[in-house]
């Protein structure tokens, strides 16, 4: 039911119930603070649920529930925060009630700019500070030069599809090596301000949007959880969208630059094959990609210390380390006791003026935006930059793949896509090309692999043995939350500071571990969402509790080994298209029964750091049994690599099996997903196959 459609008497309603959920004290209620406006701009469409609500709440006394006394709606919603209606007009209180507050909450903690934080008040109330803690200077990010459909040629040396933090590394390589080079990307290239700083629109908190890409309508996926398909849109859950545009997930990204533990290569030799995985090693180990791991760190731009036990003796990072921040040094102090070893988290993020580029400014909200300084590294300011300042690199931006094109033969010739239009239209184009490159991502490369189908590849690109799309992985997350006694969110960011490594393996009954770390100044309302405190989340009580747990509490938490599953995969839906008419991908499967385990193990450890640095009202997460999918923002395998046709996609060198001149190269590759944020990986791997495939001399067709 439409906003519009709400009378007058349930507009009263609606405001009131508001201010029992955020009263007046002596910060503004919830309405004073301009919820109406936040109603109207954002949640133009409330839930029926709650819309029928209203008029129950209102049945419940011939007054109506805005002329009650204070102390009689408050009493009311006990009853209904109890699941115990005072009137059988609602099944299940609780339920609507909770999305009511969920509601009430985005407008009282998001940005002013919704409209329910006048002047920022919340902010205030609870301590948080984005704004720069270092001089910022005046910014001259240029926009980068791209070309539309009309100035396309006929052939290029190479395609590479996908401008993220493969395709990216891919087009330096082969543009440097003298390669004339299309790089197409299906979002746009964002300046600053186009990223923008909505805290209900990102990709940390996406509760109405995000703000890259795709746009919400016409890109939809499927998710299959269970017996339950969903269409969804590219900002609901079940999408686990990566951002989509130049720099892909390196605009928005935390940017942590961890490299890939010895062992991460070689689990099966390590651990066995649990049933029903995937489990396999890599076809090249830690030491084949050490010094592509050196090339990104410096050329990306990497700080960080040496002392994480999984990197051995090596060369230092091009930039010295953040300083441990207010939680960071209780947790360094608790670590000691523990005799964990800590130390810095590798970030790509500047420290120093690092590659013409100014140092952090110490804002508060770092991941799920763009960087009012430029110093977050990513491929849109450091190798697209220099792929295109050759010459020899073209950037086609609104432009999506359809399908790789092959002759009578099967050997890829050419690329079929859409190209957006200045009036919003599309235009079909097929460009030829020697080398093919897929660098979109572990969901859609695989996407674009199935869709590629001809008489001499029927089920698709490289899925003559029904690989493609199978073992899609992210990372499950475990952790815990307590609160101190100390201030120990100082707002200063990135956040992150501290990590021990101690847990990645040789952890007794577990397969593989995880990193564990502090974690990013939290936006107030993904404070709220998933940290908060337990107990009333409403009225007073929980007003105030909030506003002293957002700076009092400790969060650890880190990603776990995730065991590949072969039933957790990207297929093609056969009833839902995008806008160009292209199916779409259908996500489905769960996570390995092993994966929980190794979760469990990761909060209980979580749980231990906590209880030794002090914390209070211990919460934990992750380890529990789930039915979902891990797909999100670290989605990796799909394409995996290896030797045996039978069991992968590509070869070592990320040539699709059978093909001459396709390559795949991006996190799709991954065997494994490490312990860790696998973005450096990531980048290593581009540049050691990038660098394969620039010397060659693209005939081998």
């Amino acid at each position: 039911m439409s906003v519009a459609a709400l009378d007058a008497t349930r507009w009263r309603t609606l405001l009131a119930l508001a201010d029992a959920l955020i009263p007046q004290d002596e910060y503004p209620s919830a309405s004073a603070a301009g919820f109406r406006v936040f109603v109207q701009h954002n949640a133009a469409d409330l839930d029926a649920v709650v819309t029928r609500s209203l008029h129950g709440l209102d049945a419940l006394a011939a007054i109506g529930f805005a002329d009650m006394r204070e102390d009689e709606r408050r009493a009311i919603v006990e009853r209904l925060a109890s699941d115990a209606p005072p009137s059988d007009w609602l099944e299940s209180s609780s339920r609507w009630l909770r999305r009511l507050l969920a509601i009430v909450a985005q407008s009282y903690y998001g940005d002013p700019d919704n409209g329910g934080n006048a002047d920022g008040a919340s902010w205030r109330m609870v301590g948080f500070d984005p704004a720069p803690k270092r001089p910022l200077r005046a910014r001259t990010i240029a926009r980068l030069p791209t070309i539309d459909g009309a100035a396309l040629r006929t052939e290029y040396d190479a395609i590479v599809i996908g401008a993220g933090a493969a395709g990216g590394i891919v087009a330096q390589v082969l543009s440097e090596a003298g390669r004339e080079v299309l790089l197409i990307e299906r979002g746009r290239a964002l300046a600053y301000d186009d990223v923008g700083r909505d805290h209900l629109r990102n990709h940390r908190f996406p509760a109405y949007g995000h703000n890259t890409g795709p746009v919400l309508d016409g890109h939809p996926r499927v998710a299959v959880t269970g017996g339950d398909r969903r269409v969804v849109r590219p900002h609901e859950v079940g999408y686990s969208n990566n951002a989509m545009t130049v720099g892909g997930g390196t605009r928005v990204y935390g940017a942590q630059a961890w490299r890939f533990a010895p062992e991460d290569f070689r689990m099966a030799s390590l651990y066995g094959v649990p049933d029903g995985s995937g489990l396999a090693d890599w076809p090249i180990d830690y030491a084949t990609l050490a010094p592509w791991y050196a090339r990104a760190e410096r050329e990306i731009g990497v700080a960080g210390e040496l002392g994480h036990a999984h990197h051995g003796a090596r060369e230092p990072y091009p930039m010295a380390p953040f300083p441990l921040n207010a939680d960071g040094r209780v947790l360094h102090a608790a670590a000691n006791t523990l005799n964990w070893r800590t130390a810095a988290v590798p970030l790509a993020i500047n420290t120093q003026p690092y590659g013409g580029r100014d140092a952090c400014v110490r804002c508060g909200t770092c991941v799920g935006f763009a960087c009012p300084s430029d110093a977050k590294s990513g491929t849109h300011n450091t190798a697209i930059p220099r792929a295109l300042a050759t010459g020899r690199c073209r950037l086609l931006t609104g432009a999506q793949a359809a399908e790789i094109v092959t002759d009578s033969g099967g050997v890829a010739r050419a690329v079929r896509m859409f190209v957006e239009t200045s009036d919003g239209a599309a235009v079909e184009r097929t460009v030829n090309a020697r080398t093919i490159v897929v660098s979109a991502g572990a969901i859609e490369s695989a996407r674009l692999l199935l869709n590629s189908r001809t008489k001499a590849h029927p089920q698709g690109l490289g899925n003559a043995r029904d690989r493609v799309g199978r073992c899609l992985q992210g990372h499950l997350y475990a952790g815990a939350v307590g609160l101190h006694r100390d201030v120990v969110q100082d707002c200063e960011g990135p956040g992150v500071s501290i990590a021990t490594c101690e847990f990645n393996h040789g952890n007794r009954g577990v397969i593989g571990g995880g990193m564990l770390g502090n974690e990013f100044v939290p936006l107030p309302i993904h404070f709220w969402t998933t940290f908060a405190p337990a107990g009333p989340r409403w009225g007073v009580v929980g007003k105030r509790a909030f506003a002293h747990a957002y700076r009092h509490t400790l969060v650890v938490m880190g990603p776990i080994q995730e065991i590949p599953n072969p039933d957790a995969r990207v297929s093609l839906d056969p009833l839902v298209r995008d806008r160009y008419g292209i199916p779409v991908a259908r996500l489905s499967g769960r996570v390995h029964v092993e994966s929980i385990r190794a979760a469990a193990m990761l909060r209980s450890r979580a749980e231990e750091w906590l209880r030794a640095a002090g914390a209070e009202s211990l919460r934990s997460f992750g380890g529990q049994a789930t039915d979902a999918l891990s797909a999100g923002q670290h989605q990796a395998g799909t394409c995996r690599m290896g030797a045996d046709p039978a069991t992968s996609v590509t070869g070592a060198d990320g040539r699709v099996h059978g093909n001459t001149n396709l390559y795949v190269v991006d996190g799709s590759l991954h065997v494994t997903n490490g312990g860790f944020n696998p973005v450096l990986t990531i980048m290593a791997n581009a540049f050691r196959i990038a660098t394969a495939i620039a010397g060659r001399d693209g005939t081998d067709r």
